[in-house]
């Protein structure tokens, strides 16, 4: 007999698939050379651009920590890290993705993501629904080194893109150089040296136009 506890895991990762529909703001690096395996775009497809999913943002991410980690302010529980940034966004299943520069949206944020994962954590059996909620807690709160490091990964991954795709996100929303910056420079909580190389990054899109001078 299948038991209770295996129907709600694969209940919860079934739900967990809807993230591959969830589109973010930041574009994907688009390897030009492999233009026929890419069927789907959005904007221009002239130009392949795409916006990455949650799910790719997520694993991304994960790869981001099994590679960085050793760039962390301290010495940090990488299982945690990785556990935080492959969980830390599903609550956008129910409350959507709120572009990090939007400061309406930001109102309604916490409490439409509270909601969320009410819900979707709910879904889990009662150790792993704990588990997964207090992960979810812990990287919001960044009160911890290993939910600092793993913030700071977050913030650092779509600059990165941005940057890579000649600010294209940036450009698209009218984003200016202090915004960025200022919404970023906590990437120092987790690791300065990460930080550092990112200020150089927007020193670098400032100077090649991809942002706003303010």
């Amino acid at each position: 007999m299948i038991s209770e506890r295996l129907k709600k895991q694969i209940e919860f990762l079934l739900e967990a698939d809807k993230m591959k529909s969830l589109y973010r703001q930041t574009y994907i690096i688009k390897d030009e050379k492999r233009s026929e395996s890419m069927r789907d775009f959005e904007g221009d497809d002239s130009v392949h651009r795409r916006r990455e999913n949650d799910a790719e943002h997520s694993f991304h991410l994960a790869l981001f920590a099994m590679t960085l980690a050793e760039h962390a302010n301290v010495p940090v529980d990488l299982l945690r890290v990785m556990k935080m940034v492959l969980i830390h966004d599903i609550v956008e299943i129910d409350a959507g993705d709120t572009y990090c520069y939007d400061t309406e949206g930001y109102k309604s944020k916490r409490q439409r993501e509270e909601r969320a994962a009410d819900r979707l954590f709910g879904i889990l059996p009662d150790d792993q629904q704990k588990e997964y909620r207090a992960l979810w807690e812990e990287f919001e709160a960044m009160d911890t080194a290993e939910s600092r490091f793993a913030a700071a990964l977050d913030r650092m991954q779509p600059m990165l893109l941005n940057f890579s795709k000649n600010g294209i996100s940036w450009q698209e929303h009218s984003v200016s150089y202090s915004q960025v910056h200022e919404r970023n420079r906590h990437i120092s909580l987790g690791s300065e040296e990460l930080w550092e190389y990112m200020e150089e990054a927007l020193k670098d899109a400032l100077g090649r136009g991809f942002l706003r001078d303010e």
